[in-house]
């Protein structure tokens, strides 16, 4: 499979791309942010509070089908905080739950490579009993930060392709 651009950060991205959704709709206190540095990259910072059933931050990022197979890898090119996140992904936008999982950050930049067929499915922080990622298709991509504590976080990301 070639690799496919999900999404490659200039200065010229348009930050409107990417919604951000915090625990507020749950009542909660976590304010996430979404911009684009001096250097093209973006940033994906702000503080999550436990405050009110809360502990949560994400920012989400909705496509045209982007087509996959058995052995589609997401490779990721950022530098976090030393801190872990999630990387979420739906098949179809109208699915209540996302397929995720887990990956740390060393406070360098780092590729990640995460394999789609090791994403599980989950809601609201409970795994499903379905079966991991295996659609032949995706069409929402999310970054979410949820360690269960109070923090300010910030995951600059140059580029998001698919293998």
């Amino acid at each position: 499979m070639n690799t496919i651009s999900i999404y490659d950060f200039s200065k010229n991205s348009n930050v409107s791309d990417w919604l951000i959704v915090d625990d507020v709709v749950m009542g909660g206190r976590s304010n996430g942010r979404f911009s684009i540095d001096d250097d093209g990259n973006g940033v994906f910072s702000g503080t999550v509070s436990t405050e009110n059933y809360g502990g949560f931050s994400s920012v989400r990022y909705q496509f045209d089908k982007i087509n996959t197979n058995a052995d589609s890898k997401i490779t990721l090119k950022l530098k976090g905080d030393g801190k872990d996140y999630q990387i979420r992904i739906k098949d179809k936008i109208s699915k209540y739950y996302s397929y995720i999982s887990t990956f740390k950050t060393n406070g360098d930049w780092q590729e990640i490579n995460i394999n789609m067929k090791d994403l599980y499915p989950s809601f609201r922080g409970q795994d499903l009993n379905l079966p991991n990622y295996n659609s032949n298709s995706f069409e929402e991509l999310i970054f979410l930060i949820g360690n269960k504590k109070n923090e300010s976080f910030q995951l600059v990301i140059d580029k998001i392709e698919l293998n």
